[in-house]
């Protein structure tokens, strides 16, 4: 390499692919250990009272600090800082720069968080104490349905592999929306008005073209002290503070070395694929099935969860898809059959990590509806992986005059 050539690293979207797809194995893996271990005589008491002791200072009074705190409030916040990197690169610097580009993905987006929502309402009519988790079957669960897709290696192709993707990425953008303005709890004034000042001094840093990490780092974690003082989930202080990252634009080249956002993302991925995830899913999947019946799955509210998922997710994602390719509202995935497309649309019923985050908001301190959140989510997340696996597993790798393509 010429001593003055720009040095790049490798492609985050490359590499956040890769990374998921391995992540999403191990967070699988995850989750079977969790109901495993939840369901195992005397292991199962040790479990849930590790999850529930007590580990730190208290930082709001009557809030104590459990691991299970710190895994959904403290670890998933560092998640939500990788989530809300990958959105501004996606819309700064990458397949969403355009608004070409993103036609297609927030329309699909968009159908696919409404038409679960109105699935799961209109199953839970009549349960006012239900309604709160119309959100629980609106969310894809990128990492697990990237997991699957490498299951099946090159029989899908890598355009619906970058729908899918992209769409998750919108997706989670609306999943964070939901989560500040649906499930907020009460405000404190004064927190609120401490967290915008540290956002604002972290806009003048990169408006000063401050490159270095470090000062934003240090203020992402007062960030998150203020925003979990303020009643707002303190995870979206992740995505706040990810908004002001500085990002080095490298169109139609992997990414800058130099760029902040690119370094702190390539520094997260394996730490959120293999070590946050996972762990957020041995901490919130497992749940005792001791007394249980398979009947539990038709109570009203596991059952609106796992078929807003299921059916939910493939009304709202194939329908636009065809929507846009009737009337030219926006370019189709390519090179893909129609059935390769349905595939793809139950894949993103897989709602776990996101959906699971949203149930504990959704009903906090009712284990009862939380088991049954977890049944929801789980049962609508395998069968929406089986059904979308088994799809593309057997679908035609090349069109024929019966299918018509998706593009």
């Amino acid at each position: 390499m010429a001593a003055d050539e720009p040095v790049r690293i490798q492609s985050a979207l490359r590499s956040f692919l890769r990374s998921e797809a391995a992540g999403g194995i191990v967070l699988i893996v995850a989750a079977i250990a969790a109901m495993v271990v939840a369901n195992i005589p005397g292991i199962s008491e040790e479990y849930f009272h590790l999850l529930h002791a007590e580990l730190g200072p208290t930082f709001k009074p009557g809030h104590p600090m459990t691991i299970h705190l710190w895994i959904n409030d403290g670890l998933m916040a560092v998640f939500f800082l990788f989530v809300g990197l990958e959105i501004k690169r996606e819309f700064v610097d990458g397949r969403l720069a355009t608004w070409e580009r993103r036609r297609l993905p927030v329309i699909a987006a968009a159908a696919g968080m409404v038409f679960p929502a109105l699935i799961y309402l209109g199953i839970t009519w009549g349960r006012p104490e239900l309604q709160s988790g119309w959100a629980i079957p609106a969310a894809t669960d990128i990492a697990f349905a990237i997991g699957v897709l490498a299951l099946l290696g090159s029989r899908v192709p890598a355009s619906m592999k970058l729908f899918l993707t992209t769409v998750a990425i919108v997706d989670d953008m609306g999943a964070v929306a939901i989560i500040a303005l649906a499930y907020t709890a009460h405000l404190s004034s004064i927190a609120l008005a401490l967290a915008a000042l540290v956002l604002l001094v972290m806009y003048v840093l990169n408006k000063s073209h401050v490159q270095v990490l470090w000062p934003y780092l240090i203020l992402a974690a007062v960030l998150w002290y203020f925003v979990f003082l303020s009643g707002v989930h303190a995870t979206i202080a992740g995505v706040l503070a990810a908004m002001m990252i500085p990002i080095t634009k490298s169109p139609a080249a992997p990414d800058d070395a130099d760029s902040p956002l690119h370094r702190l993302e390539h520094s997260l991925e394996n730490w959120v694929a293999f070590v946050i995830v996972p762990l957020f899913a041995f901490a919130n999947a497992g749940v005792s099935f001791k007394g249980l019946t398979p009947m539990i799955l038709f109570n009203t509210l596991p059952l609106a969860i796992a078929l807003g998922l299921f059916l939910g997710k493939q009304i709202g994602i194939l329908g636009s898809i065809w929507l846009a390719a009737k009337t030219g509202f926006a370019k189709t995935p390519g090179g893909a059959t129609w059935r390769q497309a349905y595939g793809v649309s139950l894949l993103a019923g897989i709602g776990f990590t996101m959906s699971l985050f949203i149930g504990g908001l959704a009903f906090p301190g009712n284990e009862l509806l939380v088991d049954e959140v977890k049944i929801g989510v789980l049962s609508g997340s395998i069968l929406s992986a089986l059904a979308g696996y088994c799809i593309l597993r057997f679908a035609p790798q090349k069109n024929t005059t019966s299918e018509g393509h998706a593009a």
